[in-house]
């Protein structure tokens, strides 16, 4: 039995911290809410962000950072990318020994450029950090808390903490893959809730199957195309981190950025989204990172580049497709054979 604090009790922190109290882990949840956090340890639910479910009774929660830090050997990092920074600065003012850090987050800042693990190193003085392991892959915390087949990967440049973190999350649903490629799992989830963006835009446009395979398939090529110029492994975008996470964001309404794409489609502007979902569109904030690094390192990412000037640029959707299907002729294989 491991001592677990999840930090950020939205939808994926709480699902992920009754994947851990079902394994019979000793597991504290962290809200920044009182009330939400007296919800979750006094009611067993957590209603805003999953509806009808009735969380384990071992599962605790508090708003108290000290406590969160006092009670925690592994710390999960479930808040959104734009609260990494100020939740770890939080921590350091109670946390005072080395722990296991294992991140979810899927996102890169605008600006500094950095994947989650670099902002959170940038943050966190090396003696706190035992190891810092990624967890991510196709995974919607509705199915997760269903019990339903979920398939993911823990990726880490040290093996044995990859492994550690396997064991703590695997059981009969709940299926964990290691990797040891840590830029390709950080860019492949991030850079998906771009494209899913774009896919929902396609359907909520009322395009068909068409296009939106097109546009996967695509998306799945630049975020190949970028992820290697960062220096990640090209293999890693065949597997869960890029092609399934892709594939499922892309293609299911439990899908944030899907959905807010959809609205895209049918023209609603940014501003109305957002206030209508009332969650992170992890996309969003993402695609500036995206725009901006096709021009650090220099990299054609067109869909990416198409979405915003969609978001930020005031182009409809429709203009915005013209745009990618009339770029110039290429040979679909060669950035492949290049890879």
């Amino acid at each position: 039995m491991e001592k677990v604090t999840v930090l950020g009790a939205g939808s994926w922190g709480t699902a992920l911290a009754t994947v851990l109290a079902d394994n019979g882990h000793d597991t504290l949840i962290w809200s920044h809410r009182e009330d939400q956090a007296m919800e979750i340890h006094e009611q067993h639910t957590n209603a805003k962000y999953l509806t009808d479910v009735t969380l384990p009774t071992n599962l605790h929660a508090t708003a108290n950072m000290a406590q969160a830090m006092a009670h925690a050997s592994i710390i999960v990092m479930a808040v959104p990318t734009k609260g990494i920074r100020e939740t770890c600065q939080k921590m350091m003012q109670t946390l005072n020994k080395p722990v296991l850090f294992v991140h979810v987050s899927k996102g890169i800042e605008p600006g500094s450029l950095l994947r989650i693990s670099e902002i959170m190193r940038e943050e966190l003085p090396a003696t706190v950090i035992e190891d810092l392991v990624v967890l991510s892959g196709p995974s919607h915390a509705e199915e997760v808390v269903k019990q339903h087949p979920t398939t993911v990967a823990a990726a880490c440049e040290n093996l044995a903490a990859a492994e550690r973190v396997q064991d703590l999350f695997m059981n009969q649903y709940f299926r964990v893959y290691t990797n040891q490629d840590v830029i390709g799992v950080e860019v492949g989830g991030a850079l998906k809730n771009v494209i899913a963006l774009a896919a929902g835009a396609i359907d909520g446009i009322g395009y068909g199957d068409n296009a939106k395979a097109a546009l996967i398939t695509r998306g799945l090529a630049e975020i190949s195309r970028l992820g290697v110029k960062m220096g990640a492994n090209p293999l890693t975008f065949m597997g869960l981190t890029g092609m399934g996470d892709l594939i499922v964001t892309c293609t299911s309404v439990h899908s944030r950025n899907y959905r807010a794409g959809f609205m895209l489609g049918e023209g609603k502007k940014l501003e109305q989204i957002l206030e209508e979902m009332g969650m992170v569109v992890e996309g969003v904030r993402t695609a500036k990172a995206a725009h901006q690094l096709a021009g650090k390192y220099d990299v054609a990412l067109p869909i990416s580049h198409a979405l915003y000037s969609v978001l930020f640029e005031e182009k409809t959707p429709l203009d915005a497709v013209d745009d990618l299907m009339l770029r110039m002729k290429k040979r679909e294989m060669d950035e492949i054979y290049n890879n």
